[in-house]
């Protein structure tokens, strides 16, 4: 029965899909007094109604069979940015030249993303927030759930662009706005091209292959700067490539310029010969090192609470000052993950795109992360470690680093409306739904 009405779901919005693109508005309201027409005028003798529906067939077939000599002849480019940002205003342009041998007028482009609809076993396991309170056939059925999760799938809807004319060998191109829904890779397909026919009933469809993909960076929310505790540490062996902010410095190497070198590294004999400025390069082994800790432990992959923690960990190493220090951005997926910001080794550009694929992990319990924290306490000054629960595990993972020396911060992800339980010290509750509020508060 699961499998059945999978595929009917499946099938529907497959169906669905490619009926909205096909009708325009006219269409549509055509095709609907074309229904109502053959049900009132199913009987000739007491109403004129059939007549309507005849028209409205006879127009329709007409147009169906006007679509079928679109072939326009047009080479499709996009310039994508490098990322975008989920909740905001993006926008990217797509580059049309005409190679064929007549005007393109009319037209409007469309761009395919990758199918939304989910996975038989996502739509068997997932649970839409809410659905216990839902009636028995909505439940057992299914459909409300797979509605919730054709939409947390969507990456970013695009409405359909006109284009200008384009006389032949000449160039256009046309802006697509859009705002991302969500983190993740937005991937695209292929492009769309419709003209609608004389009538203005059906869109005559032209799909050309185009695939690219966009990165969705993690919502962020302003935060102030974080005044995390903490002194320098020992880094056993140093850091490579680690700009010279501490003691016990070791000349190791000369290397470019980098936008951020201090003038006084430049080493001006190098750059007489080269003619481009030449840094000398330190290895200390003193210096600060935070850790940022994000808990994937939960069952609610996709869910509001686990999106909140990620959008947290990405405004915390955007508010965390990495000019002197490092951070490494720890959590568990697959295996064990860590990641490093600060001091010439990455920016925190590199943190946001990592943070932008993040998803839960559910083959192994918190004390994997736990252990992994704890293995390399002694290099850090500081821990933040953003949790989405404050259960025994992770009081007891806190309660452990700070017996051990190591100051811990700790933004706990609450299910909106939920008691506030016990949360004190550096331990801050943050509602779903409200962080943005929370995080201005603290």
């Amino acid at each position: 029965m699961r499998h059945f009405t999978y595929r009917l779901f499946r099938a529907t919005a497959s169906l669905s899909s490619r009926a909205e693109r096909r009708l325009t508005r006219a269409g549509k309201l055509a095709l609907a007094a074309l229904g109502a027409a053959g049900i009132i005028g199913f009987d000739t003798n007491r109403t004129l109604g059939y007549q309507a529906f005849t028209f409205l067939l006879v127009l329709f077939v007409l147009a169906f069979a006007w679509r079928g000599g679109f072939r326009p002849r047009l080479r499709v480019r996009r310039v994508l940015p490098r990322f975008v940002t989920a909740g905001e205003p993006a926008a990217y342009r797509v580059v049309l030249t005409n190679d064929g041998g007549r005007l393109e007028r009319g037209l409007a482009l469309l761009e395919n993303t990758a199918d939304p609809w989910p996975s038989f076993e996502e739509f068997q396991t997932a649970r839409e927030p809410g659905e216990a309170r839902r009636n028995w056939f909505d439940r057992k059925v299914g459909y409300p759930r797979w509605d919730w999760l054709v939409r947390r799938n969507q990456v970013a809807l695009m409405s359909p662009q006109p284009l200008p004319p384009l006389p032949p060998g000449d160039a256009g191109e046309v802006r697509i706005e859009f705002t991302p829904r969500r983190r993740g890779r937005l991937e695209l397909t292929s492009v769309t091209l419709a003209r609608p026919d004389p009538f203005g009933l059906l869109n005559a469809l032209c799909t050309i292959p185009l695939p690219g993909s966009l990165l969705v960076l993690p919502k962020r929310y302003p935060m102030p700067a974080l005044g995390l505790p903490g002194s320098r540490r020992y880094q056993r062996g140093g850091v490579a490539l680690a700009q010279s902010v501490g003691d016990s410095e070791e000349f190791v190497s000369l290397r470019d310029y980098r936008p951020g070198d201090p003038l006084r590294r430049i080493h001006w004999k190098s750059l007489a010969r080269v003619g481009r400025p030449v840094v000398k390069e330190y290895q200390d082994e003193f210096f600060v090192r935070h850790a940022l800790v994000l808990d994937t432990f939960t069952d609610d992959a996709g869910g509001e609470r686990f999106e909140e923690a990620v959008s947290v960990a990405a405004s915390i190493a955007c508010a965390v000052q990495t000019q002197d220090s490092l951070l490494d951005l720890l959590f568990v997926g697959p295996e064990t993950y860590s990641f490093t910001a600060g001091r010439g080794l990455s920016d925190t550009e590199r943190l946001l795109e990592v943070l932008a694929g993040v998803r839960v992990c559910r083959d192994k319990p918190f004390r994997t992360l736990h252990h992994a924290v704890l293995e390399r306490h002694d290099a850090l000054s500081a821990c933040v470690a953003v949790l989405l629960a404050w259960d025994e595990p992770r009081r007891q993972f806190v309660r452990d680093l700070r017996a051990l020396g190591t100051p811990v911060r700790a933004f706990v992800i609450a299910e909106t409306g939920a008691p506030a339980g016990e949360a004190a010290g550096e331990v801050h509750r943050l509602e779903a739904g409200r962080v943005a509020e929370g995080l201005r508060h603290l």
